[in-house]
């Protein structure tokens, strides 16, 4: 009787890949020593290993996180670029569709003389701009590109994009409540104006000379109110929201806790502005 003899005739099999079983290989993976062809392999600090085991080591690494809770990058502000090739491809459609501006515009809620709401022109206002004036598209991208380079990568990219989207919603919202409703406005310069709020706010909570940002925001806000035809009012709501949605992320609390506490702040700001946008609608449906 023999016990675990095997046939000295039989040819051992050769081993293969378990995620491709039609190609032989004797490499193995210094993690789970299953075989590993070429296409599975992934050379390490010592040795080779497999890409399922590289998938899974990778998963339980600590994701890094900016300064302010964000994930990071690679310090390109991709969301910058798109924002800024957005806003170009808007205007370029601007220049060549005659009436395009009819379906962007802001002028208020209620745009057509039966009071229909059209609210979704209190964001894509801020994405069109005025083509007798290319100055107009000009700064405004220049403001964003500089701003971007900085805000992105210290926030990381939702952050930065949520927060230029309630400053221009807040720009708008501004509109809204001081300025007269017949009057059409458009342009980026509210969530231009909170880029250049939330820069202060998060550079300030760091303990960075900021005197530069203030002059800044003070030049650009007194042009507002100097020359005819500048919507101030959507600066002043830009710089206002921008702030509030840059303190809720720069001082909210740090710990496990920190990224919800920053996500439910910025969410109650866009509840305050839909509130208030309500409450100006309401006034004009009345007027």
């Amino acid at each position: 009787m023999s016990y675990g003899q095997t046939n000295p005739n039989q040819p051992a099999q050769a081993p293969v890949c378990p995620r491709h079983p039609d190609r032989i290989s004797y490499v193995t993976c210094q993690r789970c020593s299953r075989p590993a062809c070429p296409e599975c392999q992934v050379t390490a600090a010592v040795g080779t290993q497999c890409v399922d085991c590289v998938r899974e080591a990778n998963k339980q690494l600590p994701s890094t996180r900016t300064v302010f809770g964000g994930k990071a990058t690679d310090g390109r502000p991709m969301v910058t670029y798109v924002l800024i090739a957005i806003n170009l491809i808007v205007f370029g459609l601007q220049m060549l569709i005659q009436g395009f501006d009819d379906y962007l515009v802001y002028a208020g809620v209620y745009t057509s003389p039966y009071f229909e709401p059209e609210p979704w022109r209190m964001l894509t206002s801020t994405f069109a701009h005025s083509t007798s004036f290319i100055g107009h598209i000009a700064f405004n991208m220049y403001a964003l590109y500089i701003c971007g380079r900085v805000l992105e990568p210290m926030l990381g990219r939702l952050r930065f994009l949520a927060l230029y989207l309630v400053a221009g919603l807040g720009g708008s919202v501004a509109v809204l409540l001081i300025a007269d409703p017949r009057v059409a406005v458009l342009g980026a310069s509210g969530a231009v104006f909170g880029l250049f709020a939330a820069m202060f706010v998060l550079l300030r909570s760091r303990g960075v000379q900021t005197m530069q940002i203030v002059i800044l925001i003070a030049i650009n806000l007194a042009l507002g109110f100097v020359f005819p035809g500048i919507a101030w009012e959507a600066h002043v709501g830009g710089l206002v929201v921008g702030a509030a949605a840059a303190a809720v992320m720069a001082y909210a609390p740090k710990g496990h806790q920190r990224a919800l506490m920053q996500w439910v702040g910025t969410a109650l700001l866009v509840l305050l502005l839909v509130a208030l946008t309500f409450y100006g609608a309401a006034n004009i449906r009345l007027g």
